[in-house]
């Protein structure tokens, strides 16, 4: 089963030497049943992320999130509720690992969507960088065959 879906993320950061940056995006991408009863969320970066030419995929599966980047910026990050996790980050200027500490998690994903929330921090060198609060909405997106 592969779904077209509309994805509306939220995200918003907290840095300790400045104030909150957030961004909102609202884009098209697909929502697929994987074979151990999880689901994948797959869409394209734009420019607004910085991203632009870059894949995003989400594998949500039980309480374990991994998201993927891979195109002009390759990343993993695995969140679990409790636990850090290690994770390396490429960017166009050099490779970077950061620890990822996932404080709390919370998916409602299904066949029909539903959403996903992270709230997790960065680390670097282990000290906390910031702050993070991820939303995403998926939902069917009624325009488009299934």
């Amino acid at each position: 089963m592969t779904e077209n879906v509309i994805i509306s993320i939220k995200g918003k950061q907290l840095y300790a030497e400045s104030g909150p940056e957030e961004m909102e995006l609202v884009t098209s991408g697909t929502l697929k049943r994987n074979g151990r009863g999880g689901y994948t969320v797959s869409y394209q970066e734009t420019e607004l992320t910085g991203l632009e030419g870059t894949t995003t995929r989400l594998h949500i599966d039980g309480g374990r999130v991994t998201l993927l980047r891979e195109g002009n910026i390759n990343s993993q990050m695995v969140f679990e509720e409790g636990r850090r996790h290690l994770s390396m980050y490429e960017t166009p200027y050099g490779a970077l690992s950061i620890g990822v500490n996932t404080r709390r998690m919370r998916s409602t994903l299904g066949e029909a969507g539903g959403d996903l929330e992270i709230d997790y921090a960065i680390e670097i060198d282990n000290l906390v960088a910031g702050q993070n609060l991820f939303r995403m909405n998926v939902k069917r997106n009624p325009s488009l065959p299934q």
